[in-house]
């Protein structure tokens, strides 16, 4: 076996290159964690190379996200405060937030940070506006679309306090916690 042809454990420039190449195209596009784009380099990088070692893939990795900082153009605290507000905005709970954010790899206490402004009242009550329950509801309440609701709520990551105090809501309380939540 000649040199050339076992693998070396130092990425080419070529490699180099081409990682730094990929993370600018996918965070142009949009936001990513470290983790995702860490796991996204990894991936093609394994398609593009045939003869990648494994420790060649980890310093491609490594470089992208190294570069991505460097450029200040990866931030997962950033990332974290911008979904969930866009979450609570949808109507997301704060535990379905966290688990998102969690899955995304996004440290917990980048996600405690985050969840910090968050206001489940508000999410529910958004919640309840679009799915037309509780103070929305457009038909009659019977036990068994209370039992829908409620379960909706709670399936939702709402805690059982706040889907039923969603769901007792006036019409016009319910506009008001939405009116007093706006991020």
């Amino acid at each position: 076996m000649t040199d050339e042809t076992v693998p070396s454990d130092i990425p080419t420039p070529r490699m180099l290159s081409w990682a730094r190449n990929s993370a600018i195209y996918r965070l142009e596009r949009r936001m990513m964690t470290e983790k995702q784009l860490f796991d996204a380099i990894t991936r093609k990088a394994r398609e593009k190379f045939e003869d990648i070692s494994a420790a060649q893939l980890k310093a491609v990795a490594d470089f992208a996200v190294k570069f991505a900082y460097d450029n200040k153009v990866l931030d997962d605290s950033a990332y974290a405060e911008i979904s969930t507000r866009s979450a609570m905005r949808g109507g997301k709970s704060k535990r379905a937030i966290a688990r998102k954010l969690t899955a995304k790899g996004v440290s917990s206490d980048k996600v405690e940070t985050a969840l910090e402004e968050a206001d489940d009242l508000y999410a529910a009550a958004i919640f309840a506006r679009k799915r037309a329950f509780g103070p929305f509801r457009r038909v009659e309440l019977d036990d068994k679309r209370k039992a829908k609701e409620l379960s909706a709520f709670a399936r939702n990551g709402f805690s059982f306090e706040i889907g039923k105090k969603v769901f007792e809501m006036s019409f016009d309380d319910a506009e008001e916690v939405i009116l007093a939540g706006r991020l």
